[in-house]
């Protein structure tokens, strides 16, 4: 399961896990960095409240990816993507109620929605890839 980046000599290297080659997951990581970006501006009070529960549900979604690749049955990869599928709604839930309540405008909740929506999609296609019959 592992493999060696190419070496460039006076680079340091490291190992490349499988989750990493997938798109999901790079564009799940995209998202949890976004969120960060978006929520460090978020109001002190909410640092326990809804600051924690955004950055919490993102790095979820890509955390379960990371998992789940690793599982080697495709029951088990699937069970891991459809948490990270859960917790991207919690995440989309979160957003409105964000917007609700006046701490993330309309338009940085509709572009962080669009980042959301970019990762259901390729997560359903990766969960349709791991049903049984599939492949």
């Amino acid at each position: 399961m592992l493999r060696c980046r190419v070496k460039i000599p006076g680079m340091n290297t490291r190992q490349e896990y499988a989750f990493e080659k997938l798109r999901v997951w790079q564009t799940a990581r995209e998202l949890a960095r976004d969120i960060y970006l978006k929520t460090s501006k978020f109001p002190q009070r909410e640092i326990y409240g809804l600051t924690s529960q955004c950055n919490r549900a993102a790095v979820s979604v890509a955390a379960n990816l990371a998992e789940g690749s690793s599982r080697r049955s495709r029951k088990d990869q699937a069970h891991f993507s459809e948490i990270a599928y859960g917790s991207l709604m919690e995440l989309a839930c979160l957003l409105i109620l964000c917007n609700d309540i006046g701490i993330l405008s309309a338009d940085s909740e509709r572009a962080l929605r669009n980042s959301v929506e970019k990762v259901s999609l390729q997560l359903n296609a990766l969960h349709r890839s791991q049903r049984p019959g599939a492949r």
